[in-house]
């Protein structure tokens, strides 16, 4: 950031090389960009699709993790509400929109 305002404060000097000072400081502004890019946008871009997919291919029988830790098995699935059952109690069906599952795992077969 220090080094950003140094370049901030030359290009407001007058020289004869205005115009390479102007250059270099629009260089280290589309590095910053583009590392911003690479290091926040890009990641989160990534974990949003994989979140989706994941969503995407939800079936019942499938063993759930939910954004509250409550472990559960999908019992019915809607276009963005699915009915979960958890523990062993029959009685304990609650449902909840979609984006509140965090994890899945598919049921193994032997």
């Amino acid at each position: 950031m220090l080094a950003l305002a140094n370049l901030l404060l030359a290009a407001g000097q007058k020289s004869s090389g205005g115009m390479g000072n102007m250059w270099m400081i629009v260089l280290y502004v589309v590095v910053i960009v583009g590392a911003m890019y690479f290091l926040l946008i890009r990641p989160q871009k990534k974990n949003e699709k994989k979140q989706k997919d994941l969503l995407g291919n939800l079936e019942v029988g499938d063993s759930v993790l939910t954004s509250s830790g409550f472990y559960g098995m999908v019992i019915d699935v809607q276009d963005d509400t699915v009915i979960v059952e958890f523990g062993g109690n029959k009685n304990c069906r609650i449902p909840m929109q979609k984006q509140a599952i965090v994890d899945v795992e598919k049921p193994t077969e032997e």
